[in-house]
């Protein structure tokens, strides 16, 4: 993870096509704007379902099942 300080009116580029805007800082919140293209999904961690940004956790291999060549 990168960690940046930035001011209100600063910007940060991430590639060439987004570009997030520190709009304001008020009480602790920044309040900031983002610039992407129309195919790349911008959301709020809290708006994305959980099941789609849980990892799986040590999830044992299976193995294919025997077939009679196998035994």
């Amino acid at each position: 993870m990168l960690i940046l300080t930035r001011k209100p009116g600063e910007v940060i580029t991430i590639g060439e096509d987004i570009q997030i805007h520190v709009l304001n800082i008020k009480g602790g919140q920044a309040r900031i704007g983002i610039d992407a293209p129309r195919h790349i999904s911008v959301n709020r961690e809290e708006a994305i379902p959980q099941h789609v940004h849980s990892k799986p956790k040590n999830t044992p291999k299976t193995e294919a099942p025997k077939t009679e060549a196998s035994k």
